[in-house]
């Protein structure tokens, strides 16, 4: 690692060019919050010391505190509430290349990086692998720029906010209380946690399931719990503010793709950290400095591999691996979107119709969960769906008669297409069990 991080000793230099960018920003910009001005010129100073002390390689804490001014940068426009664009810009971009600069493209500092296999033991393919993690980077990329927009509008950088299908609901969701309600931009804070996601996506090796298990497990919780709170704050849109926001569920469906896709790695990494455990080694030590389980490093670990090199068909083969479509949840699916209409088709109001609009994105989660091959046993939890859906138009006003047979059939439906498992294509070592 040390090696590694002399080779790269020019991307220190670059965090002190990108600290005294920041330093002459205002002055550049024009900016007119006292607050910014003060903020960059104190965060360049920052980042130009932090920059000369990481050229001792033996100050390894150093890099960490130019990546938390960084990830700070990320986030000063929406606490500052910025009233320039091009200080809300300016700190986004220097923030993102001082995280990469300090700790993406030298390496880790203090990470042990040893020797080993780089597909967990028992498994038929390595879900740390570069095409494994695209998908997801690319999706949290785009719902950077996505959550960027909507940021814009709500800081007062533009006027108007694009919806394609419901006309003005985007500004109306954005200017609701429930927005307002954040202390800073919630649009923003979305951008800055896609843009963390995205860069923690390209942090470490092909091993990193093994060598930065802490790593894999930010990761996992930038996707999972977080992607699902992002879904679930979408969803409620119809029942807290009446309308829905098309970038909003544009933003809520990428999440809900990254979440199977992202985690077969914190599988790996689970079982890898319970090796650990099981076999007495230094549990912490393991975790935040990583190891290696005790076996050799397969000759054939490597051989075959599909690179960005393969043919396009093997690429996009490859970044799904561990993922399939069952015929089963792929309907569950269709059916959780329908019941996000069905209240506007059969007239339902109230709560039942607050049901609907809740039930069925919950429907859709469950369901796309499932079809990661290490989680399908998730797929049951739509059998629980499927009863409420039966009892609620006899509990909750508001429900018709249309509503309330297409409740009962659909939640008969969904119980049954819980049952089939679907294709378990690839092996898991000793998870597999859980796979039924």
């Amino acid at each position: 690692m040390r090696q590694q991080r002399q080779r790269e000793l020019w991307s220190t230099f670059a965090v002190m060019i990108l600290g005294l960018w920041l330093v002459s920003s205002p002055a550049t910009f024009g900016y007119e919050d006292v607050a910014m001005r003060i903020n960059d010129i104190a965060s360049g100073v920052l980042l130009i010391i932090t920059g000369l002390l990481s050229i001792n390689l033996h100050r390894t804490w150093a890099p960490w505190v130019t990546c938390a001014i960084g990830i700070w940068l990320l986030f000063a426009p929406l606490v500052l509430w910025a009233s320039s664009p091009a200080a809300f810009a300016n700190d986004t971009f220097v923030g993102a290349f001082a995280i990469a600069c300090s700790i993406l493209i030298p390496g880790m500092p203090g990470m042990r990086m040893l020797p080993g296999p780089t597909t967990p033991p028992g498994w038929s393919y390595n879900p740390s692998d570069w095409l494994q993690r695209a998908p997801v980077i690319a999706l949290g990329i785009i719902s950077f720029f996505i959550s960027r927009y909507l940021a814009a509008y709500q800081l007062g950088y533009i006027d108007h906010a694009w919806d394609p299908i419901f006309g003005n609901s985007t500004v109306t969701v954005l200017d609701s209380k429930v927005s307002r309600a954040w202390p800073v931009s919630d649009a923003g804070f979305g951008a800055v946690s896609y843009m963390i996601e995205a860069l923690s996506g390209f942090m470490g090796a092909r091993s990193r399931w093994r060598t930065m298990p802490w790593m894999v497990l930010m990761f996992g919780v930038l996707v999972i719990p977080l992607g699902i709170v992002s879904i679930a704050l979408v969803v409620m849109q119809p029942v807290m503010v009446g309308y829905w926001c098309t970038l909003c569920l544009v933003t809520a469906l990428f999440m809900l793709v990254m979440i199977p896709l992202a985690l077969d790695e914190i599988v790996a990494m689970g079982q890898f950290m319970a090796d650990v455990r099981r076999k007495g080694k230094p549990f912490w030590v393991n975790f935040w400095k990583g190891g290696s389980p005790d076996m050799e490093q397969s000759e054939e670990d490597d051989q075959g591999r599909t690179t960005f090199h393969s043919p396009p068909g093997e690429i996009a083969r490859a970044g799904v691996l561990g993922m399939t479509v069952p015929w089963n949840l792929l309907a569950a699916t269709l059916f959780g979107f329908w019941l996000m209409a069905a209240p506007a088709v059969f007239g339902a109001t109230g709560f039942a119709a607050d049901s609907d609009h809740l039930v069925g994105p919950l429907v859709a989660v469950i369901a796309v969960v499932a079809m990661a091959e290490p989680v399908r046993f998730l797929r049951h939890g739509n059998v629980l769906t499927g009863l409420w859906l039966i009892a609620a138009p006899w509990i909750l006003s508001g429900a018709t008669t249309g509503s309330t047979v297409n409740d009962i059939i659909v939640g008969a439906i969904l119980m049954a297409l819980s049952i089939p498992r679907g294709p378990i294509l690839q092996r898991y070592g000793g998870w597999v069990r859980w796979t039924r």
